[in-house]
Order: C-alpha cells, then structure tokens, then sequence
C-alpha cells in the first residue's frame, strides 16, 4: 500500500478533533474542547489544517471517520461532514469506533494487558468496550451501554488493567475506585491514531453512526407521548 493523503474526523465525544497526514509523513492534529462546537468549527479547522499541509482537498486519497459510539448530535455531524468532503473530492472512506481509537492510543502509550475504553454517554450511562493490548491491540468484546455502577460492579470490566475515555472523568465520584487506573490524559479518541490505523482498514461505501441506542431526541418525544 503506498503513501496516502489522509484526513480524519472525531466528534463523537464533547470536544471534535481533527487530522491531515501526507505522503511525506507530515502528521497535523487539532482538538476543539467544549460541547457544541462540532458544527461551527469543523469545516474550518480542517480548512486550516489542509493549508498548513500544503495539500488541496482534491488530493486527499482517504477519510477516515469516528463513526462512534459517542454523543447523538456529534456523530451526526462528523459522519456527515466526512461522507460529504470524502464524495467532493473523490476520495475512499474507512469508519473507525471511538472505543477502538481509545485503545489504540492507550497501546501506543505503553498500556498492556486488558484495556477497557469508556466514553460518555449521557443520560446517567457510559459506552464501554474492553480490549486486549499485547503485541496488538484486540477487541475482547462488543461495544455496550452500561451505568457506572454496572461497570463497577461487573467484575469483567472492573478488573480491567487500564481505563481510558472521556466517561471516567464525567463519573468521577463514582468511578473512585479506579482512579489509580485511569489514563488521565486519554480523553478524546486519539485522532492521530485514525490517520495511522485508517489506510490499514478495508474501504466502506458510506459512514454507518453506531448508536448503540436510540438518540435523546427520539427518547424525549417517546417520554412526551407516553399516556
């Protein structure tokens, strides 16, 4: 496989991210913290990021999206910017899990053993995936939906060797007795790992949200209409 001209977008979390990776091994990554700037902010800081790469958007050859799980609103419109942009200029598409991306940036800091990636759900629950991280990284299950008392007291999950995600600092106070197995700086889903891990992964047609359960909107109007 050779060298490709990359861009990858992650929104399914609070803060979005941002990357472009060249044919000459330029890797360029931007974060975007705080909730709701996905929309405003998106188009234009990849916009930025492609001028400081030199690169045209009709040169991109991949798009790589964080296809989730992660907040409703977010992934909508990072999996749409990114089927848009990828359709514009003609360029393939990969998705890849914002559960994955935690590991893979907890392997590549070093984590080893049973990795669990946690990521805020809202609505009191988490999105929670373990992974084994020895020579790869490995899923050891599914994504699932969980509270964090649930994933306290199941012991698959609590026994993990590392945690990483944006959902054990939301759930702090609860999620105490994991404290000194949290990868504190392992937050957002690593943007750089989708520019890395991304030309690796077969090629989809189009950027398929995994949900995981129904959006906030749906379930508000479901609670209005009840008798």
């Amino acid at each position: 496989m050779g060298a490709m001209n990359v861009v990858a977008v992650e929104t399914a979390t609070s803060a979005c991210a941002v990357g472009v990776a060249t044919t000459t091994g330029l890797e360029l990554t931007r974060v975007m913290a705080g909730p709701r700037h996905h929309n405003e902010v998106l188009v234009a800081t990849l916009a930025d990021l492609l001028g400081q790469a030199k690169l045209r958007p009709q040169q991109i050859d991949l798009v790589v999206v964080d296809h989730g799980p992660g907040l409703f609103t977010g992934l909508r419109v990072g999996v749409a910017t990114g089927i848009a942009f990828a359709q514009g200029v003609g360029a393939e598409l990969v998705e890849l899990s914002s559960l994955e991306l935690l590991a893979l940036g907890a392997w590549r800091a070093g984590a080893r053993g049973v990795f669990c990636a946690v990521v805020d759900a809202r609505r009191g629950e988490l999105f929670a995936q373990r992974f084994l991280l020895d020579a790869e990284c490995r899923p050891l299950d599914e994504p699932r939906v969980t509270r964090p008392e649930e994933l306290l007291a199941l012991d698959e999950l609590a026994s993990a060797d590392a945690f990483g995600g944006d959902g054990l600092a939301r759930y702090d106070e609860v999620l105490a007795p994991l404290a000194g197995r949290v990868l504190r700086d392992l937050t957002v889903p690593p943007v750089l790992e989708a520019l890395r891990v991304g030309p690796t992964r077969a090629r989809v047609h189009t950027i398929t949200p995994l949900y995981l359960r129904d959006a906030d909107a749906v379930v508000n109007f479901a609670t209005r209409e009840r008798p």
